[in-house]
């Protein structure tokens, strides 16, 4: 059986739609959810579901039993991630599940100068878990969504332009779904156990770039604008933006800026078998066009 958490979320949902795509029968596949009312279109699929909570030990270690893999996504609540991840790979252990595929993110910088350190120490403390775990697995280094990008830019991009503190840094942008399809062909195939994938796109694009393939698509002139952190810390403040949001969007941008998620080569054309998705055609699926 295949487990998969966060299964009402974007990346649970698109990961059991693969697989079933891919001939995986639903009542061998089973989403782990806190709210069974958000899984009806799951269980009308006929996925088990399997009701528990991360802060619920002994939930995670009932949800588990009988799993042969487990596609543990990492969870939301940054501010208490990493406790519920080590939650969910001791239970794990203690279930006797198979393998665990991960999906953690690609880095250079581990250390709490790292401008992400707030989002990735849950990350690298969840992979040091696993591996030693003694439980088969796979990491899935994955790089920056292509679907954050909507939300850095605002609502307002094709009229006002890009403004974001990211320098002149660029990004491997990888669509959720094409991460998703891979996570569903690692737990369909053999020979992923103890490996580590650098999920990304194999083309790295500047903010300026990406202004360009905006204009490109909607017809509308799309600039970029790299403030310094602190005229865009004020800028967003003076607007009404929640100070936690403006703070990951200025740790991401900076990241962007130091070259944390620009990567070479990369596994997931070799998964897919296919051309991961371009920024531009993400962009086509998102902005209207004139």
């Amino acid at each position: 059986m295949i487990l998969v958490t966060g299964a009402t979320g974007h990346f649970g949902k698109a990961t059991i739609d693969f697989l079933l795509e891919k001939g995986v029968s639903a009542g061998t596949i089973a989403a782990f959810v806190r709210d069974e009312s958000k899984a009806t279109a799951l269980k009308e699929k006929g996925i088990i579901l399997r009701k528990g909570d991360y802060d619920d030990y002994a939930s995670l270690v009932t949800a588990f039993r009988g799993v042969d893999k487990l596609l543990l996504v990492s969870g939301s609540d940054i501010a208490n991630r990493a406790k519920q991840q080590e939650n969910a790979v001791n239970a794990a252990r203690e279930a006797g599940v198979k393998h665990i595929v991960y999906t953690s993110f690609v880095r250079k910088n581990e250390t709490e100068t790292s401008p992400i350190a707030f989002v990735g120490k849950s990350h690298i403390a969840t992979d040091k878990l696993i591996k030693a775990s003694g439980i088969p697995y796979t990491l899935m280094l994955n790089g920056l969504y292509a679907d954050v990008l909507p939300m850095f830019f605002g609502d307002k991009v094709l009229e006002t332009g890009i403004f974001l503190p990211a320098g002149e840094g660029k990004a491997a942008y990888t669509t959720r779904q094409d991460m998703a399809e891979a996570a569903a062909v690692i737990l369909t195939s053999a020979d992923h156990k103890n490996k580590e994938y650098v999920i990304t796109a194999p083309v790295n694009y500047s903010l300026h770039e990406a202004a360009a393939l905006l204009t490109e698509v909607t017809g509308k002139k799309v600039s970029y604008s790299k403030p310094s952190a602190t005229i865009y810390t004020e800028t967003l403040t003076k607007a009404g933006v929640p100070g936690e949001y403006i703070g990951m969007f200025a740790g991401f941008s900076e990241a962007i800026s130091q070259g944390e998620f620009e990567t070479t080569g990369g596994d997931l054309e070799k998964l897919l078998g296919r051309k991961p998705a371009s920024l531009k055609k993400y962009f086509e699926s998102v902005y209207p066009s004139n």
